[in-house]
């Protein structure tokens, strides 16, 4: 019978050591989100920008139709559109929260650093006016972007942002706050 005890260990070693393999296989497959990933700071890099530049065939349709406790909040100013990279998606994490789609108060984006915003960057970014609650974005290229907004309801001013892809030269519709 002190054969037992052994072989309940044996098998403990065994079973512990095939969910350290299966662990360390499936670390071996993971994969980094296309625009890369949001761990340690990134590095603005224009080369990373550069596909986001060249002329297209894709459109941006988009509406602002955001809701919060009830009130209906307006667009107000330019929406933004901005080239998923490496750099933006750093950015977004931490301004947002989110690489996806959020809803943050504007007073607490402005006290968040994402560190400054260099010349360079900007001049990759595009907007365009908020007309009733509207938008369009035309001539972009096959790519990931961010779309942000400020909308307003009284005298709260909250920032929407949400990624969204452009494929095969076509429009998409978006509407930002769903």
């Amino acid at each position: 019978m002190t054969d037992r005890p052994s072989n309940a260990r044996r098998s403990r070693r065994i079973a512990l050591a095939a969910v350290a393999l299966a662990g360390l296989t499936l670390a071996a497959c993971a994969t980094t989100p296309m625009g890369g990933g949001t761990s340690g700071p990134a590095v603005f890099t224009a080369d990373d920008f550069a596909w986001s530049a060249r002329a297209g065939q894709g459109s941006i349709n988009g509406r602002v139709e955001f809701t919060q406790d009830g009130r209906a909040f307006q667009c107000v100013g330019n929406v933004g559109l901005i080239p998923d990279t490496p750099y933006t998606r750093a950015r977004m994490q931490r301004l947002y929260g989110s690489t996806d789609r959020a809803a943050v108060p504007a007073a607490v984006v402005r006290a968040r650093s994402a560190g400054e915003q260099g010349a360079d960057y900007r001049s990759f970014e595009r907007a365009e006016a908020c007309t009733d609650n509207g938008f369009r974005f035309t001539g972009l290229p096959d790519g990931g972007w961010f779309l942000i907004s400020p909308v307003k309801a009284g005298d709260e001013i909250v920032v929407v942002m949400r990624r969204v892809q452009t494929r095969g030269g076509r429009a998409i519709n978006v509407n930002l706050g769903h």
